[in-house]
């Protein structure tokens, strides 16, 4: 993996988005040219180990070659007609979707808050059609610290300042109550609610892992109260835990299952609203749609994620090396570690605030060829590829250690 020597430097580039463009992300200063399974190099052609994967968006790597093999194929013969007209691609891939996820039918998207917002309309109309919710009074029962997206309906309902000041008025019918609080739900839902809509594990928050037992039990108070469970699995899904899909921890089916950026095999975006026939049936012509949603080249791509997960062999990796994630991080607490949250191959890392910030430690471990993200403080994220190796992961680990005791 040889980069193309630079037209402009790493420097230089930073320097050219300053005044054209709009201030969102904080990136690391890092300008990335090429990538190959876990590496990413460069416009100088330094070499970093990626241990972000995208925030799982790149669950199978960088340009893996199934999925490259898939998106060129379908590049050769259509990339879109819109949804005014079928393709010949879209049915195979919500059969096979359906068919991993054990769910009935499929709405596809592009990005993961429009899965978030098509999940919110779906349980609205479910909630006036069959559960006889009187009109425009149905209720989404959501949890603190939640991250669904940045849209202006899902920061109506979330609890980052950040993301929420400066973009009122806010969208009514949300009920926030604690994460982890089953008495605290159970006292939020009634009989207008629609749904409660959850990660099972909290990714921005910093990869906070409920109680055991707690999607169990917010399962059987949806079920006892006719509403809906929705699941964003947006980052957890798809293999990171060391399952198809993290509710499957607790054995929880939800009736409505997010999905988005691993879908894509970080080559397009993807995303889908997966439900039972019964909640996605209400849904009619021109009620909800999308130009882009469920494009050929979007859906090939997509069957070609599915055929990499239908085999095991990624949530085995997942599982088998979460063992060595977490070796490696019991053996930090204490030595620059003073807490840390894992499933599978994710975990959220706190970092001692008298070694440094989040952002700081991130820098750090840049320097010594390790990408990572920073969250809330000093707590730093750990992501990376399905496809890494156990060396590998030794490596950044040992990156970690490195750092925490400069």
């Amino acid at each position: 993996m040889t980069a193309p020597a630079p037209t402009r430097s790493s420097a230089e580039l930073i320097r050219a988005e300053e005044p054209v463009l709009a201030h969102n992300y904080h990136p690391l200063p890092v300008v990335v040219a090429r990538a190959e399974g876990t590496w990413v190099e460069d416009v100088e052609g330094r070499r970093y180990l990626d241990m972000l994967a995208g925030y799982s968006a790149l669950n199978f790597g960088h340009r893996h070659p199934a999925l490259i093999e898939a998106a060129h194929r379908q590049l050769d013969r259509l990339t879109l007609t819109s949804r005014a007209f079928h393709n010949d691609q879209l049915a195979e891939f919500a059969e096979r979707l359906t068919a991993l996820t054990g769910l009935d039918m499929v709405l596809p998207m592009n990005t993961g808050a429009e899965a978030v917002e098509s999940g919110i309309k779906v349980a609205r109309k479910w909630a006036y059609d069959v559960k006889g919710v009187p009109a425009d009074r149905a209720t989404i029962v959501v949890a603190a610290e939640n991250f669904h997206g940045r849209t202006t309906t899902i920061v109506s309902f979330s609890t980052d300042e950040t993301a929420r000041a400066g973009f009122g008025p806010f969208t009514p019918g949300f009920r926030i109550v604690p994460y982890n609080d089953l008495a605290a739900m159970e006292a939020a839902i009634d009989e207008t609610t629609a749904a409660v809509l959850l990660e099972p594990i909290q990714g921005e928050a910093g990869v906070v892992i409920p109680d055991d037992g707690y999607l169990a039990g917010v399962r059987a108070l949806t079920e006892r109260a006719g509403c809906l469970l929705i699941a964003d699995e947006i980052q957890s899904g798809l293999g990171r835990t060391g399952r198809t899909l993290a509710v499957e921890h607790e054995g929880v089916v939800p009736d409505v299952l997010l999905l988005g950026k691993a879908l894509g095999g970080g080559i397009v975006p993807v995303s889908a609203v997966v439900a039972r026939r019964e909640v996605l049936s209400v849904l009619h012509p021109g009620e909800h749609g999308s130009t882009f949603g469920g494009n050929p080249l979007a859906a090939a791509v997509g069957t070609a994620v599915v055929e990499l997960l239908e085999t095991g062999e990624y949530q085995r990796r997942a599982e088998e090396l979460g063992v060595v994630l977490r070796g490696g991080l019991h053996r930090l607490v204490g030595r620059g570690v003073v807490g840390f949250r894992a499933r599978g191959l994710w975990a959220g890392v706190d970092v001692d605030p008298a070694i440094g910030t989040g952002r700081e430690v991130s820098e750090r471990l840049m320097g010594e060829g390790v990408l990572v993200k920073d969250t809330h403080g000093s707590t730093i994220r750990l992501a990376p590829p399905l496809t890494i190796t156990a060396e590998e992961l030794e490596s950044a680990l040992a990156s970690l250690e490195k750092v925490l005791g400069a």
